[in-house]
C-alpha cells in the first residue's frame, strides 16, 4: 500500500527534527552546555522548538496515516496535513530561528490545532462511515 500524504508529512517533519535537533547541538557547543539549557534564554527556545515539534509530530503523522488506511480521499488527506506541517514548520521556525516571540509561532501553532482538529474529523467521519454503512 502506497500512503503518498503521509509519506510527504512525514519527510518534511523528519527534515525539520533534524535542523531544530542541529541548533540544539551549536547551540550548545556555542554556550559550552552539554545537557539542559545552561540558563542560555537562546538555547531554552532552541530545545523547546525540538521538543515541541518531538511531541505533536507523531499524531500528526498516526492521523495521516489512519487517514489514508481508512480511504479518506486524498486530496482532503493532503489539506489537512498540509495545514499541520506548515504549523509545525512556522512554529519550529518562529522558537527557533527568531530571537523573541512572533507572530509566526501564534499562527504556527493555530495551524497545527487546526490540522490536528481536521485529522481527527476525517478520521471520525470515516469510522462511523464504515460503521453504519
Amino acid at each position: 500500500m502506497i500512503l503518498p500524504v503521509t509519506t510527504v508529512s512525514a519527510v518534511f517533519l523528519a527534515a525539520l527534527l533534524i535542523v531544530l535537533s542541529i541548533r540544539v547541538i551549536l547551540g550548545r557547543r556555542d554556550a559550552g552546555v552539554s545537557l539542559g539549557d545552561g540558563g542560555e534564554d537562546i538555547l531554552s527556545r532552541r530545545i523547546r522548538a525540538q521538543g515541541n515539534l518531538a511531541e505533536y509530530a507523531p499524531m500528526g503523522i498516526l492521523l495521516t496515516f489512519l487517514a489514508e488506511t481508512q480511504g479518506a480521499l486524498t486530496w482532503i488527506i493532503a489539506l489537512c496535513a498540509s495545514i499541520f506541517v506548515i504549523g509545525r514548520l512556522s512554529h519550529g521556525y518562529a522558537l527557533s530561528f527568531k530571537e523573541s516571540a512572533s507572530g509566526a509561532r501564534v499562527r504556527g501553532m493555530i495551524m497545527t490545532f487546526a490540522g490536528l482538529i481536521m485529522l481527527t474529523g476525517v478520521n471520525l467521519w470515516m469510522i462511523l462511515a464504515h460503521m453504519f454503512a
